[in-house]
């Protein structure tokens, strides 16, 4: 099966505006892949700025659209990245977590990471059944 580019109003035109080189959805054989998508308000496209749990829930609310605009949800998720860039966020980051993932949890990773190129402190990523 070939993969298909799934293109995201405001995030896709903003990627492609900063010089990312890199699509926000792709589907392919069956599966959804939604790229390391950091806090972005899905109405401006503006980087939610504000503590750990704010942004959390910015990355996540934009992680759920991404997932329905390509015709899938949260629950058909099936494995979660989370780059923070502060191992520190643990505990908040999974407070917001379990509010969009309050069982049935998918597998998942924690990464800490050393920053961005923009100002915001996390990522995530996700992998769901189509």
């Amino acid at each position: 099966m070939k993969k298909e580019i799934i293109e995201i109003p405001v995030l896709s035109p903003m990627m492609r505006a900063l010089g990312v080189p890199c699509s926000s959805v792709t589907r392919a054989n069956g599966f959804v892949f939604v790229a390391a998508t950091p806090p972005v308000d899905m109405a401006t496209g503006k980087i939610v700025r504000g503590d750990i749990e704010t942004q959390t829930e910015a990355s996540l609310k934009a992680v759920k659209f991404c997932l329905e605009t390509a015709g899938t949800s949260l629950d058909n998720v099936v494995v979660a990245r989370i780059y923070a860039a502060n191992a520190g966020f643990y505990t908040a980051i999974n407070t917001v977590y379990t509010k969009y993932f309050p069982d049935n949890f998918p597998s998942r990773s924690f990464v800490p990471v050393a920053g961005w190129f923009m100002e915001f402190d996390i990522e995530i990523e996700v992998m769901a059944v189509a």
